[in-house]
């Protein structure tokens, strides 16, 4: 795509008027493990379930909605099974870091093919296939319509891509952050195992630390508290569900400030 064309794209996608009562939130990231674009299958990327997911971007972005995503890389090398298996724990943090990447690409070829603009923004610097981070940067871009991948975490071994979940939704000012996960909640139990699980409508941040209840780990949960930004939790199986947890519809559960 030449650079005018690109440039009209973008007028365009900034001079639509969506209307604004649409959705709760004016800016959103999206969490992702990397087991949520497994799919069905036993590793890697399944490119069905990548597409869903792109379609669930798509109709957000049709809300008018800024878009920014954290996707983690479970699903082709955690750095814990490294450790485990006698690997020095920062290397294999590392080598988790390279398979965010892979799945920010991924995902960034998925959202194209449906028309949207996109950036990979790495932690780690890797010119030759996506752009360092840079927040300001990462802002103008969704200021100008596109969704913003963060890749490789914070770019630091020891923390996990929920923790850069957290910390980019704060430096990218996100009035949300939406964690797509394999059921349609919090619940006091695990309802995979448990038919009489009760999901759990609404928790404050204390709710969550204090029961030691796995939202998110507590360094994100503690960020995202300091920031005031809410959590939502929902299925990324359900289709359609991003775009009604972002208008306030579905099912989820939303972790709020203690106040």
């Amino acid at each position: 795509m030449s650079a005018s064309t690109q440039a009209m794209l973008e007028t365009v996608i900034m001079s639509a008027s969506p209307s604004p009562v649409a959705s709760r939130y004016k800016r959103v990231l999206l969490k992702l493990s990397g087991e949520a674009l497994m799919g069905c299958q036993g590793y890697g990327v399944d490119p069905a379930m990548t597409a869903q997911v792109a379609d669930e971007i798509a109709s957000v972005r049709a809300l008018g909605v800024d878009v920014c995503v954290v996707v983690g890389g479970g699903n082709i090398f955690r750095g814990v099974v490294g450790t485990a298996q006698g690997m020095e724990p920062a290397t294999a943090d590392y080598m988790g870091m390279l398979a965010t990447v892979m799945n920010a690409l991924a995902l960034q070829s998925a959202c194209e093919a449906r028309g949207m603009l996109t950036r990979v923004m790495s932690a780690i610097s890797m010119q030759s296939v996506c752009e360092p981070y840079i927040r300001r940067r990462g802002i103008r871009h969704m200021e100008k319509g596109r969704v913003v991948i963060f890749a490789a975490g914070t770019g630091n071994p020891f923390f996990t891509t929920d923790t850069a979940a957290a910390l980019r939704a704060s430096e990218m000012d996100c009035d949300a952050i939406l964690k797509g996960t394999q059921v349609d909640g919090v619940y006091d139990d695990d309802p995979q195992k448990n038919p009489h699980a009760k999901r759990l409508e609404t928790l404050t941040f204390h709710d969550v630390l204090a029961q030691d209840l796995k939202v998110m780990d507590h360094a994100a949960i503690s960020l995202a508290r300091q920031n005031r930004i809410p959590i939502l939790v929902f299925s990324i199986h359900e289709p359609g569900g991003l775009a009604d947890v972002v208008s306030g519809r579905g099912r989820h559960t939303i972790v709020t400030d203690d106040a």
